[in-house]
This record gives C-alpha cells, structure tokens and sequence, in this order.
C-alpha cells in the first residue's frame, strides 16, 4: 500500500498545480468517513464526502458535506431553487461520475455537475477529500477546492 494511484482526480490536481498530500488507508466497505478518518488519525470532521444527487429532473448534482454530517435535501432543493433532490442509486453516481461509490471524488468528473459545498468546510485549515480510488484521501486546503470547482456554498448539513 505504499504506491498512490494515478486518477483523474490527481490528474487534474497536478495539470492545476494545486498543492496536495495523499493519503492511502485500508477500505472498509460501508465504513465511510469513520474508518477513513480513524485510519488517517484525523477528526471526522475535516473529511469531506463527496456526493452525487439529483434533482426532480434527474439531473445529477454534486454535494460535498463533512464526513459527520447529513444533507438535508429539503433545505439544499429550497435554497438552490429546486422541488426535491435525492441521493443517486450506486449505478447512476457512477455513471454520472465515472468513479465508483466509495471512491467519487469531486475533480475529474465524467460529466460535468453544478458543485454544492457546504460554507463551514471553509473554515478547516485543511480537509481529506476522495482522491478518485477506494482508499485514498488528498488532502488540501478548502480554499484550493473553492478556486478549482467554484462551487456554490451552501448551509444544508444536519447532524
């Protein structure tokens, strides 16, 4: 587990010359942003999920959330105009993304998708955020990602 993968994440982090660490870790099927973040021995909260969602019209959509947080998908249809959204089914994210579940990250997208980012992920000094492959983490400054997929900052996240 010493080799990091070559993704379109990477790829295009590097084409940017954004800064960037990377991070491998053991997968855990269903283990989320807990084990990513009990094996890098970081707080949950500075790992950002990567989410495909869509809305009424089946339009794919990207949320990034930390990793101990929910979308609320009432609030984030209200505050980007729409009547509903909903999570992807596995097969579609993939499609949409061109990663598997498990291994979405949000740069190098298949399909080009509006980004929706949580404000308070801002506020971290740096995040863990997928790097295209199951197990592997970049890590890197909010403010990187802001430039790269200028997303629109929302406020939808529950506990």
């Amino acid at each position: 587990m010493s080799r990091f993968p070559s993704t379109p994440a990477t790829r295009l982090l590097k084409a940017k010359k954004v800064v960037f660490s990377e991070h491998l870790y053991r997968y855990e099927d269903h283990g989320g942003t807990k084990v990513s973040a009990r094996e890098l021995g970081v707080d949950e909260n500075s790992v950002i999920k990567t989410l495909i969602m869509e809305d009424e019209n089946a339009h794919p959509l990207i949320v990034l959330m930390h990793g101990d947080m929910e979308v609320s998908t009432k609030a984030l249809a209200r505050q980007i105009g729409c009547k509903t959204i909903t999570p992807c089914k596995p097969d579609v994210a993939d499609r949409h993304s061109g990663y598997q579940v498990g291994g979405t990250s949000p740069f190098g997208t298949r399909k080009t998708m509006p980004v929706y980012m949580e404000l308070s992920i801002l506020d971290l000094p740096k995040i863990y955020i997928n790097g295209g492959s199951k197990g592997f983490l970049v890590g890197m400054d909010p403010k990187d990602v802001q430039q790269l997929l200028t997303p629109t900052l929302v406020q939808v996240s529950k506990m």
